[in-house]
């Protein structure tokens, strides 16, 4: 059994833990960099620095081959390999500013300049296309005195993970995106993923702009596939009969289309797909060409969050009451930027009606910016007990489990997600967005239309 490569790992948030922890775990010598002492006094306990399933528990396993530091040069010293994982924020314009980046490559330039090892530097956080060969690059150039592909490899190799599954995604990746400088830094990343990963992904690889470019398109594409099923759910719900699960699973049947992301519920949030189909069409823009399908994605995203609080809104009595359950972007996550449930329970407030909300995970961070304008539920009984309206926004499982029965026909129950479907059967108090029924108020114009004899000549 080869040895395997001392690795650093700078950043250690959401994804920085999770890799480090993950290395660690896989046997490797890891050693942790970070800006915040409290992260590196935690990490060192061998406790995780953030909230992710699954972590706590390798964090302790993978503990005495982890540490972590403030010192990046003692972390680029003690390693073979570094990863760059700090956060690229969003800009007003839609793009991403990669002021953390270039920080972080100024400190492991300096450290290069006292190594006489080749070292590779490999940046995961999601910037636009030129970032690392005319950004990160270059200051690792003038800060080390040394040349990119001579002293030194560059990869640029993003994780494509969700937040609540994290380290499944990053054990089990569907596939390898390796943007390399040169071969032997490509060479050497795909060995180290190869001594990493559970199982056996394909691998791209490319050089450097073409991986930046393909980061930000998986995840634009992807953005459009969530807006077209909720497209169809719309039209669904004015449908007598209509069923956007019917019609889905029979798109998906399709090998051109595929089920993946064809769901149909609520607007896309989270920390990638809004930002990274922004900074689709912000490079379009840059580069003269027209971002008419980001844009209009964007547009239609929004749109889905408007739609839903209004149908929420014109059920809900003057100074009524309004449950909203699942406040995270997605379960098993404490994340609510960009969430649909965040958005509608922050939408809700001011409306005269009292809200209420729940979260298995998300509740301290809706409380950092909702404070006291909206009801903590402690739990899923204390949220819907006495509602005008429930709105299951999150399909997690603590939503799954209620009981349609026990909750009384003069409370709306509006499922977002389905995920009551056939529990409820026909109850005339729930409503399954996507599902439309008899009752729907195109059923009169669509009978007309066909008993029309000049329309349906048509």
């Amino acid at each position: 059994m080869t040895k395997k490569r001392p690795v650093s790992v700078i950043g250690l948030g959401k994804l920085g833990a999770v890799i480090a922890a993950c290395f660690a775990d896989k046997g490797f010598s890891v050693v942790g960099a970070d800006v915040s002492a409290r992260t590196v006094d935690v990490v060192n306990k061998g406790k995780s620095p953030v909230i992710e399933p699954g972590l706590e528990e390798m964090m302790a396993r993978a503990h005495p081959r982890l540490r972590a530091t403030q010192d990046i040069n003692d972390a680029v010293q003690s390693s073979e390999a570094t990863f760059i994982v700090v956060p690229t924020p969003s800009t007003d314009e839609g793009g991403f500013s990669i002021s953390y980046v270039l920080e972080a490559a100024r400190s492991i330039g300096r450290a290069l300049r006292k190594k006489s090892e080749y070292h590779l530097v490999v940046l995961t956080s999601t910037v636009l296309p030129g970032s690392t060969e005319y950004g990160m690059i270059r200051v690792l150039e003038q800060e080390s005195g040394k040349r990119c592909g001579d002293d030194f490899g560059v990869c640029y190799s993003p994780e494509f993970i969700a937040l609540g599954q994290v380290i499944r995604d990053f054990l089990n990746p569907e596939f390898l995106l390796i943007g390399e400088f040169d071969e032997r830094s490509g060479d050497q990343l795909a060995a180290i993923y190869t001594e990493v990963c559970d199982n056996e992904p394909a691998v791209a690889r490319m050089s450097l702009v073409n991986a930046e470019l393909t980061k930000i398109s998986v995840n634009a594409y992807v953005t459009m596939r969530i807006s077209f099923a909720n497209m169809v759910a719309a039209l669904s719900e004015q449908l007598p009969g209509g069923d956007v699960d019917t019609v889905t699973a029979a798109l998906g049947l399709d090998t051109r289309i595929g089920r993946r992301y064809l769901k149909g519920a609520v607007a896309y949030g989270g920390p990638c797909f809004p930002r990274d189909n922004q900074a689709l069409a912000y490079l379009a823009r840059q580069l003269g060409q027209r971002a008419s399908l980001a844009e209009a994605v964007h547009q239609f995203n929004g749109s889905t969050n408007e739609r839903l609080a209004a149908r929420v809104l014109e059920n809900v009595p003057d100074g009524g009451s309004v449950a909203v359950l699942g406040l995270s972007y997605k379960p098993d996550s404490n994340v609510i930027e960009e969430s649909a449930g965040f958005l509608l329970a922050k939408s809700l407030v001011g409306s005269g009606a009292s809200v209420t909300v729940h979260d298995p995970m998300a509740m301290d961070s809706a409380r950092g910016v909702l404070g006291d304008q909206v009801i903590y539920a402690s739990n899923v009984d204390e949220a819907i007990k006495e509602k005008d309206v429930i709105v299951i926004m999150n399909p997690d499982r603590a939503y799954a489990d209620l009981d349609m029965a026990t909750i009384p026909q003069s409370t709306l129950v509006i499922d977002a997600w389905r995920i009551l479907r056939k529990k409820a059967g026909d109850r005339p108090n729930y409503v399954g967005l996507g599902l439309g029924d008899d009752n729907q108020r195109l059923a009169k114009v669509l009978a007309g239309m066909w008993s029309d004899p000049a329309r349906a000549r048509a």
